[in-house]
């Protein structure tokens, strides 16, 4: 089920916004096209934006990460491998 209709309306706090009119247009037509609300838009925009992220979702992406398998080394190596050397820049 979708975070968002989990919400404990108690914990929630209601912002008024104002939006221009061509805007709230595309994000009422985009939100009947994804069957979501315009609220659910706003909310995942912003998470997205700002990077509001739940533990929960950040412990998963983790997760997610790790099963892929990557080869991964020290952070002394990876700075050495990923940054270049300045002294290499000079002709």
């Amino acid at each position: 089920m979708d975070m968002d209709m989990e919400v404990d309306m108690e914990h929630t706090k209601k912002t008024t916004i104002l939006l221009p009119p061509d805007l709230h247009e595309q994000l009422t037509a985009l939100a009947a096209e994804r069957k979501v609300s315009m609220g659910h838009l706003i909310r995942s925009a912003c998470r997205r934006q700002y990077g509001v992220v739940p533990h929960e979702e950040r412990l998963k992406a983790v997760r997610e990460l790790c099963r892929l398998g990557l080869p991964v080394a020290t952070v002394a190596r990876m700075k050495r491998e990923s940054v270049v050397d300045p002294a290499t820049l000079t002709p």
